[in-house]
């Protein structure tokens, strides 16, 4: 277990600098889009604009660089895991905030709500890593 968070937080410590910035630009201005989104939409925000910062750069950033090398379906399933406990604690903490009778209580129901935005948010993984990878590619020359 312990050479496994080693290998981790070296894998971390090693990604490239510029792709660390791609990654924090793009998750950034997309949590943001999304927050916006949510609240214009009357689905779901977060209750500080802030949390961007915290979910989209602190949480989903190191979890998209380790996932990177995966196929997509194991970046899917893995970032199904970490969206799970996220919107999870989101709801739980009152962090987050769900409008109530949206569109998607509507269409799901209530009581599918967060596992569908965990759903939903699971495709961020392996979307997010191959939306940095092409514009890394375009910005910085391997």
């Amino acid at each position: 277990m312990k050479e496994l968070l080693t290998e981790n937080l070296l894998k971390l410590k090693n990604t490239k600098k510029t792709l660390v910035l791609t990654y924090v630009i793009i998750y950034f201005i997309w949590g943001l889009g999304m927050n916006r989104f949510g609240a214009e939409m009357e689905i779901a925000r977060f209750t500080f604009w802030w949390q961007v910062i915290t979910c989209y750069i602190l949480f989903m950033i190191p979890i998209s660089i380790l996932l990177k090398g995966y196929r997509f379906f194991h970046q899917y399933a893995y970032g199904l895991v970490a969206m799970g406990l996220l919107e999870f604690m989101g709801y739980w903490l009152r962090t987050s905030y769900a409008y109530p009778e949206n569109i998607l209580d509507k269409l799901f129901s209530p009581q599918n709500f967060s596992l569908g935005m965990a759903l939903f948010f699971a495709l961020y993984i392996p979307a997010g890593n191959w939306l940095v990878a092409k514009v890394h590619g375009v910005f910085v020359k391997q």
